[in-house]
């Protein structure tokens, strides 16, 4: 057998090989993977950057689910007190056209449905991370204002849409006209109604009125199930992200994870051989008194 009389280069290249591996085993405990750089396994490493992509999509359709999610349960928020505001406006207009009413309790009736009409007219104002919610598109705008004892309408017609999954996308609103002035129940034009019949103290009109207003609350809420329909939605779409982005993260881990039982054994194991080729070296590479006196 042949015996290497100069050992030292293999020996140093054994020290190197022993302590790349050691750091090697240390970086994949430290980040918890075996693929670190795209030379670990090119294959791997390229279905995980195709994962991590689609991750980080998720991530943003996920943000934008939670934000309209928000939206949708503000808009439901301001219907619900609508609802509230129309059904105390129909009492009222109620008692005062079935009711024995003298002129006092007729002006105290005004005064409540005079309040309603104002309260209802700043819940279609309501805005959401100052984008006016009823507005259609021009969100920018108040859309509701009164103007000589009517109210207008300064939104358009348009809806908004938003992406919540590839190649997928969402109507996120009504516009105001369509759920507050429409053609199957205009409310602030049957309030404005009830009013003109308590200032008139005319109990057929307030009856009239009364029975429209009805009608119009009747068609507001089916414009609001437009919103809970659209929170059910959302929360599935929600559910849905979450279990795609569960999929990829399991999907990672065994692309470019680790068995942490195995990668500590694979440590213990480089340390020791580490600690062998330092041991080998020193021996080797000790010098010798004839090594000085050269």
């Amino acid at each position: 057998m042949r015996v290497n009389p100069n050992p030292t280069n293999d020996v140093i290249a054994a020290l190197e090989l022993t302590q790349q591996q050691e750091q090697i085993a240390l970086q994949e405990i430290s980040t918890g993977k075996r693929v670190n750089q795209p030379s670990d396994d090119p294959a791997a490493a390229a279905l995980y950057a195709g994962n991590v992509a689609a991750e980080s999509r998720i991530d943003q359709y996920l943000q934008s689910v939670g934000s309209l999610q928000a939206l949708n349960q503000t808009a439901d928020s301001a219907l619900s007190s609508v609802v509230a505001a129309l059904n105390q406006a129909i009492s009222l207009g109620t008692q005062a056209a079935n009711g024995d009413m003298n002129p006092d309790n007729l002006q105290q009736i005004l005064q409540s449905v005079q309040g309603v009409l104002n309260q209802v007219v700043q819940l279609a104002n309501t805005s959401f991370q100052g984008s006016y919610i009823f507005a259609g598109t021009a969100t920018t705008t108040q859309p509701f204002s009164v103007n000589n004892g009517g109210v207008t309408y300064n939104g358009n017609s348009g809806v908004n849409n938003a992406a919540i999954a590839d190649g997928r996308t969402i109507q996120v609103n009504l516009s105001g006209n369509q759920i507050f002035q429409n053609s199957g129940g205009d409310v602030f034009g049957t309030l404005q109604q009830l009013v003109t019949g308590l200032q008139n103290g005319d109990k057929t009109a307030i009856a009239t009125a009364t029975t429209a207003l009805g009608t119009a609350l009747q068609q507001l809420s089916v414009q609001r199930s437009f919103y809970g329909s659209n929170l059910n939605q959302l929360t599935g779409d929600q559910n849905e992200l979450n279990q795609q982005k569960l999929n990829l993260q399991t999907q990672d881990n065994k692309l470019v994870g680790i068995d942490l039982s195995v990668a500590a054994t694979d440590l213990s194991q480089a340390q020791l051989a580490h600690q062998a080729a330092l041991a080998a070296s020193a021996r080797v590479l000790q010098p010798s008194l004839l090594d000085y006196l050269k």
